[in-house]
């Protein structure tokens, strides 16, 4: 990984600010919701003791029968068809039936089913009718009460018997209708709108389980109150809706609606809507819309307020964008739930404040993001420049042999004017390339200090050596136990003096190569000279020329390139068998031309490879006593006229293992400017 995508990566940490100011902004929309919460709670308890302190007519006891608003005409004819907008809310009669009552203008009705697989049917005017099935009706009014027996032998009209005696003010007979089917039996009656009744009592006989066949369910009567509505229109704040409900749900006054409180607010989008709801919005109940014109809400909020405590819950709005807030608080007297007072406000305000917050957030931390980015980008374009500067400067500044470039002559190392840590890098590979090529430079002057130094005694233990040999035979004839030990000596000075005048030689050699004049000429013809010339000193060796089609202008010193393949010739022949071949070719190249003699005979040893063009090495067998030792020159002079040419040279085994292949590439020398 490089260092501009490590700083990337780096810069990329900063991401965790807009996540930070993610959870700032959830954790702010959540306090926001608190206080809401807290405001509508204190306002549900402010509505709920007035209601107590101004006397409303709140519901008394745990238990009520409630009467419902007849949506349409009622018909009296024992049939449920009429009561079917009306039947999700009935409510339970004893173990097996259901009770629905309503009311309208005139009216008020009620409609018992009852399921019961075996009958026992007699009429309500028989003796026996209260052995039968039956249902018991009990009217209370000022204290006092009224009992009627409903039953039937068979469906249709009949007229209730008056169990008690007679009550002022309650009707002395009760017409009603009986039908029955498989499953049960229902009964439908009616009574007067303006009847006062203080409590309603029911109750159902089976016959087949026996039990008190005059028992009945008496409960008081609830339903919707104008005059609570009114009051709670007067005691609940602007844009709430209030409900004010019985301990079971059941809705006894109303204010408000839910729709106007966001009517004149502004509506966001689908996606701010999707962004709240998805990324910010903590635990929102889906929406309740059927409560809101049903005539009992079975709620967990309510049901805690009416076990005594006050309950909150967050639900989605109806309206887009919106979210809606409900506070249910117990109303009565202290130690006493008499009813639920349940506030609901929609609002916008908290989606839009926190969409807004979470976009303003996002456009800070983003720009932050972005600015923060292209600076680290910029530091860290600039920081690989400059390393890819003293990378370049470390690569150029010597050569293979551990030669400076001349890149001190044109000044000093790259950035050792820096004053960061990279100038002091910078400084410290100076101070090491100047040691290094003060110590270089002292090695390659050492052949020549050296052959220098040794001609003199080297030439006084020769004389000593000859002074030695004539005046011992002069005397008498040598021994011939001594003549090998002095024929030894005179070969390993003569050893010695080929060694220090093959260092002188390459010391010439250098200064020859460096002075060197560089011409334009056709490379091609000085290759094809070359080959020809080699013809007869390849004696039975097969020599193959491969060469450009078109002339190859170079600038270059055609003798160099010339005293070159003159060396690579003879290191080849020496290895090339006698029956063997070479291959002399020359390529253009983009900046030059490579020439490569390839020739068959042994692979080059894998550990030699790297010191083949190095002075003094050599790969020839070593020379017996008495011969002439190979000085492995010629290719420390081919690398020289590679380098001198702004090239290379390098050998390598053929892929087929059938010899080895030295090539020589070669650039275009720099021209030089007349004064």
């Amino acid at each position: 990984m490089t260092l501009r995508h490590k700083l990337l990566l780096v810069a990329l940490c900063t991401l965790a600010l807009p996540v930070a100011g993610w959870l700032y902004v959830r954790q702010m929309e959540l306090l926001l919701r608190e206080g809401q919460e807290q405001a509508l709670v204190a306002s549900a308890g402010a509505v709920a003791r007035s209601l107590v302190v101004t006397g409303a007519a709140l519901p008394v006891g745990a238990q009520g029968w409630y009467v419902q608003q007849a949506l349409n005409p009622i018909t009296v004819d024992g049939y449920g068809d009429d009561w079917a907008p009306l039947t999700p809310w009935s409510q339970p009669l004893g173990a097996n039936g259901k009770l629905l009552l309503a009311e309208d203008a005139d009216w008020r009705y009620l409609y018992a089913q009852v399921r019961s697989a075996r009958r026992s049917r007699a009429d309500a005017a028989d003796a026996d009718a209260l052995r039968a099935d039956h249902l018991i009706l009990r009217l209370e009014r000022d204290g006092r009460h009224q009992r009627y027996l409903l039953a039937s032998a068979a469906p249709g009209p009949f007229m209730a018997r008056l169990i008690d005696p007679p009550v002022d003010g309650l009707p002395a007979q009760l017409p009603a209708q009986w039908q029955e089917d498989g499953s049960g039996y229902r009964v439908e009656l009616r009574l007067p709108r303006d009847l006062p009744l203080d409590r309603l009592g029911l109750g159902i006989y089976d016959a087949a389980a026996g039990g008190d066949p005059l028992a009945a369910d008496s409960r008081p009567l609830w339903h919707y109150s104008g005059r609570l509505a009114t009051e709670l229109v007067q005691l609940a704040p602007d844009g709430v809706q209030a409900r004010l409900l019985a301990p079971q749900g059941w809705l006894l006054a109303q204010s408000g609606r839910l729709g106007a409180a966001v009517a004149g607010g502004a509506q966001p989008g689908w996606f701010a809507s999707l962004v709240y709801r998805s990324l910010l919005a903590n635990r929102l109940e889906p929406a309740e819309l059927w409560t809101q014109d049903a005539p009992r809400l079975d709620l967990p909020e309510i049901r805690r307020a009416a076990a005594g405590e006050p309950a909150t819950v967050w639900r989605d709005g109806e309206a887009r964008g919106s979210v809606v807030l409900a506070a249910a608080v117990p109303v009565g007297p202290p130690g006493e739930v008499r009813g639920v007072l349940l506030l609901e406000q929609a609002s916008r305000a908290v989606p839009l404040l926190a969409n807004r917050a979470l976009l303003g957030l996002l456009l800070t931390s983003f720009g932050v993001l972005l600015v923060a980015g292209g600076i680290l980008l910029a530091f860290a374009t600039r920081l690989s420049l400059r390393l890819g500067r003293l990378r370049d400067a470390a690569e150029r500044a010597q050569l293979n042999d551990g030669r400076l470039d001349g890149l001190f002559d044109k000044g000093r190392f790259p950035m050792t004017a820096a004053e960061d840590e990279l100038g002091d890098l910078a400084r410290s590979f100076e101070r090491l390339f100047e040691v290094v090529g003060g110590y270089t430079d002292y090695l390659r002057t050492l052949a020549s200090k050296l052959s220098h130094e040794l001609n003199t005694p080297l030439a006084i233990v020769k004389s000593s050596l000859d002074n030695l040999e004539h005046a011992l035979q002069a005397s008498r004839p040598l021994p011939e136990e001594v003549r090998p030990y002095l024929a030894r000596a005179h070969d390993g000075v003569a050893r010695l003096g080929t060694l220090v005048r093959a260092m002188s030689e390459a010391s010439r050699m250098e200064r020859a190569i460096a002075a060197a004049e560089p011409e334009d000429v056709d490379l091609r013809e000085v290759v094809r000279g070359c080959a020809e010339a080699y013809r007869p000193l390849a004696g039975s060796r097969r020599i193959e020329c491969e060469l450009p089609a078109a002339p190859l202008r170079m600038h270059c010193a055609p003798e160099l390139v010339a005293q070159a393949l003159d060396k690579l010739f003879d290191n080849a022949l020496s290895f090339t068998p006698a029956d063997g071949w070479l291959r002399l070719s020359l390529r253009p190249e983009a900046r030059g031309a490579t020439i490569e003699l390839a020739n068959q005979g042994p692979p080059l040893p894998a550990a030699m490879q790297g010191r083949l063009f190095d002075s003094l090495v050599s790969l020839r067998d070593k020379a017996t006593p008495g011969d002439a030792p190979h000085l492995g020159l010629g290719l420390y002079v081919v690398r020289l006229v590679a380098e001198r040419h702004g090239g290379v040279a390098a050998a390598r085994n053929l892929d087929d293992g059938s010899g080895v292949a030295f090539s020589l590439l070669l650039h275009h020398m720099p021209r030089q400017r007349l004064a």
